[in-house]
């Protein structure tokens, strides 16, 4: 049963084998460049605003091919689920019932149960070994780039997304193990259920597209306990006239997940105070242009920042924790298929 499976599995298999390869090569080409430019940047062993400047500047030399490559990565790794979940998984099922060739299979003396568990272990390890490997090597080439993020300031906006942001947690880490289970044992559930290989196709895209979306925005947030800071306004809003935080002073890329500006008296405000568009020139000037910023105006009537957010040390707790979710979802939807084949009749 196995060599059958290998052998239903052979152009998949190549298929993956040498997309990895193409991509491993690539970056091996194009990493030591990345490397030498952020080895001559003087980030490493940097402090203070020093590390902003260094990072700021690495950053700003990266163009080309460096961005292409970046780019590519990221979505490579984001899409590798889907594509496994289509074409591994829909066609695991719903093919031998479209073609009924499971009138072969299971009267050979494999039951219908051994049958699907050689299938489903060995596709679905084979899925999860393929994506993390795909993310791994590009965590590797782009680990300068994403220690930069989290230093930076004023970087090209290109490269402003930090570790948490749902791109980049997606693609690194531990989670697309189980973003790539999942999204097999869907597709595998879905052709079990529908016995169509394109419809289950369609709903496998679908429901994995959906639940990429809602992932990020409704459920990571509650995943871990948030931590809560009180910031001055000029140290935690970097955007002129904006109220919300954009950075938590003395915690570098962390992740904000709300803010609220208060006032001196512990109210919520909502708006600069119009005597901070222009603040007075000086004191007993009526209004006119100064020197300092609607920040430092807002700082000095006592104005600061409540902020909620997620620091950097709850990051492998929040990817351990993610990638659980999903492991439990495809354990899940893997005994929705025995359950199903089992009530099937032949």
């Amino acid at each position: 049963m196995i060599w059958l499976t290998w052998r239903q599995f052979r152009i998949q298999a190549t298929a993956a084998a040498a997309a990895l390869a193409a991509f491993a090569i690539l970056l091996a080409i194009t990493g030591p460049h990345l490397a030498s430019l952020y080895s001559t940047s003087k980030i490493i062993g940097c402090r203070g605003f020093a590390c902003s400047n260094a990072a700021d500047a690495f950053l700003g030399k990266l163009a080309g091919l460096d961005t292409v490559v970046y780019l590519l990565g990221i979505g490579l790794v984001l899409v590798a689920p889907a594509i496994i979940g289509i074409f591994w998984g829909a066609p695991l099922i719903a093919r031998e019932i479209e073609t009924r060739t499971f009138n072969l299979a299971w009267t050979q003396g494999t039951t219908r149960t051994q049958w699907l568990a050689i299938k489903v272990a060995l596709t679905g390890l084979a899925a999860m070994a393929v994506t993390e490997a795909l993310s791994l090597i590009y965590s590797w080439w782009a680990s300068p780039i994403i220690n930069s993020t989290g230093l930076s300031s004023s970087g090209p906006q290109l490269f402003s997304q930090g570790k948490f942001s749902s791109v980049i947690f997606a693609s690194h880490g531990i989670v697309p193990i189980g973003y790539a289970a999942f999204a097999f044992t869907l597709g595998t559930a879905a052709g079990a259920l529908i016995r169509r290989t394109v419809p289950a196709m369609a709903v496998t895209l679908a429901i994995f597209a959906a639940v990429q979306v809602v992932m990020p925005l409704a459920v990571r947030p509650h995943l871990v306990a948030p931590s809560h800071t009180t910031a001055s306004i000029e140290a935690a809003d970097e955007v002129y006239g904006s109220l919300t935080a954009d950075v938590v002073p003395g915690q570098p890329d962390a992740w904000i997940l709300s803010s609220q500006a208060l006032n001196a008296a512990g109210r919520t405000v909502s708006a600069i105070p119009a005597g901070c568009f222009s603040p007075p020139a000086g004191p007993g000037a009526k209004g006119g242009t100064s020197a300092i910023t609607p920040g430092q105006c807002m700082q000095n009537r006592g104005y600061r920042e409540a902020i909620s957010y997620v620091p950097t040390s709850r990051y492998w707790p929040l990817q351990w924790t993610e990638t659980g979710i999903f492991l439990i979802l495809a354990a899940a939807l893997a005994w929705f298929c025995f359950w199903r084949l089992g009530r099937r009749r032949t």
